[in-house]
């Protein structure tokens, strides 16, 4: 989705979107509600084919095209409509959790009511359970890795590093206290567990040792979108003490080619064995 554009999204079928939005290879940039909006405007090019505007222009029209289509709704989200169910397939594999842990995009997703509430009344419930037991049950984070977990529900993130520099970073979100910077400096990606150091907007964990579970994986690409070289620290649990930083990647000079995409998997706290009431209701039509 680097080189996205108008036609390539009309192009893309459901099928085909339904297999890299699962992926667990998927490169994400930014975060996960990145991922809600790049399906917002392609399910909008998929009922609107004809519309032939710019992709500046793209996600003003999605919004104006679905709200007027809100009132028609009679309460239903849009995708248990006739129209919006073909889709429902696709919209499975967003990681919700990941949209609500941040009041602008959870504001959003509601006031877009394109999502079924059923959906995210479930992952409300989930993550403050998660909360709870973070914040009252000795919770320190993943101990082993779960592939399986860090596949399909880890939180997914990027970011696009135009040029060689020195770079410090956070993504946004709630993340059960573990305020996570990410530095990009000298040819190191440095991963630091901030506690009192530097100033943060939410709460922190003030516990001795937290630990998580990661995937940091490096790419760049030619002019055409072609992969030129990619490097990944596969699956691994890292634990910090309070304000402690940790180099997880050396780079190679050979391999710094800008600009340079980073593309990071996290799961913050351990996962809980996962029931049928932790799963988007199952349609046997789709």
């Amino acid at each position: 989705m680097t080189h996205q554009n108008v036609e390539l999204f009309k192009e893309l079928s459901i099928n085909v979107m339904k297999q890299l939005i699962g992926s667990s290879n998927l490169f994400v940039m930014q975060v996960e509600m990145d991922v809600y909006t790049a399906l917002k405007k392609w399910m909008f090019l998929q009922l609107v084919p004809s519309w032939n505007g710019s992709l500046k222009q793209l996600l003003t029209e999605t919004d104006v095209w679905f709200s007027k289509r809100r009132k028609d709704f009679e309460g239903m989200a849009f995708l248990e409509t006739e129209q919006g169910k073909p889709f429902l397939s696709v919209f499975r594999h967003l990681r919700l959790q990941y949209i609500i842990s941040d009041l602008a995009s959870a504001r959003i997703i509601e006031q877009d009511s394109l999502v079924p509430s059923e959906w995210l009344s479930s992952v409300y419930k989930q993550q403050w359970l998660a909360m709870l037991r973070a914040e009252q049950d000795s919770e320190v984070g993943p101990q082993e890795i779960n592939k399986e977990e860090l596949e399909g529900n880890s939180m997914r993130c990027g970011r696009k590093l135009a040029k060689d520099g020195e770079y410090c970073w956070r993504w946004t979100g709630f993340n059960f206290g573990f305020d996570l910077l990410v530095t990009y400096t000298n040819r190191y990606i440095i991963f630091k567990r901030n506690t009192l150091n530097q100033p943060c907007s939410g709460s922190v964990s003030l516990q001795p040792r937290r630990s998580i579970a990661f995937r940091l994986r490096l790419a760049s690409f030619d002019s055409s979108g072609k992969l030129i070289c990619s490097r990944t620290t596969g699956y691994q649990i890292l634990t910090l003490e309070k304000d402690q930083e940790q180099v997880v990647m050396n780079l190679d000079s050979r391999l710094l080619i800008f600009p340079l995409y980073i593309c990071c998997n996290f799961l913050y706290i351990s996962p809980e064995k996962r029931t049928e009431n932790n799963r988007h209701p199952e349609n046997p039509e789709n």
